[in-house]
């Protein structure tokens, strides 16, 4: 074969194999799932963005007494790019919520909770021609990685979020870096503003 054949030959496969490594490795923040529909743990989750933590939140009154925990946000990057431009989610957005017990006796602390242990993951994924109503929540057990068990719609997760998310069924009333730039964008859903309404009226 000429040498000039040969080089671009050569070349060909090259990219052929660098188009279908591509087409294999999805960008690493987006969902992956499993043959049989289960969501692949998020490993690299601890790099995305971090929107806030909760500390002993509960939307039901006098629910879980005595609880110390810890609710760690985190978004996958390209959706919070999104975000900050469009004030709304991207399809296949992944969001983390990763629950740590709070404790107070250790080390040098006097006063406070710090966190310890993680107590699973629980995942919110947008995919809109996977799910109906475009979200799904996913939740993994303990400390293990995986793959995450999908919720069914009848949780009561799914009717909360779509009954109180500030924006596209996600909490962001709850994320200060986050709830500014909905407002900037008008993207706050009429069930939050009456929710927050019926809180300022609230004695």
């Amino acid at each position: 074969m000429p040498i000039r054949m040969a080089a671009l030959v050569g070349g060909l496969l090259v990219i052929g194999a660098g188009l279908a490594l591509g087409a294999a490795d999805a960008p690493p923040g987006r969902p992956h799932y499993t043959a049989k529909g289960e969501l692949e743990f998020p490993k690299d989750y601890r790099r995305w963005v971090y929107l806030s933590s909760g500390y002993n939140m509960s939307y039901v009154a006098g629910a879980m007494p005595g609880m110390s925990q810890f609710d760690n946000t985190f978004a996958e990057p390209a959706a919070y790019d999104a975000f900050l431009e469009t004030g709304t989610w991207p399809d296949k957005t992944v969001l983390v919520l990763e629950p740590r017990q709070g404790e107070q006796k250790g080390s040098i602390n006097k006063a406070g909770h710090f966190q310890t242990d993680r107590l699973g993951l629980e995942v919110h994924v947008k995919d809109v021609n996977r799910f109906p109503g475009g979200w799904a929540f996913f939740f993994f057990q303990g400390d293990r990685e995986g793959p995450g068990q999908l919720l069914p719609t009848s949780q009561p997760c799914y009717a909360c979020h779509a009954a109180h998310a500030a924006v596209d069924t996600t909490f962001v009333q709850f994320y200060p870096t986050l709830k500014p730039i909905a407002a900037a964008k008008g993207t706050f859903s009429a069930s939050y503003l009456a929710d927050e309404a019926a809180a300022k009226s609230t004695p």
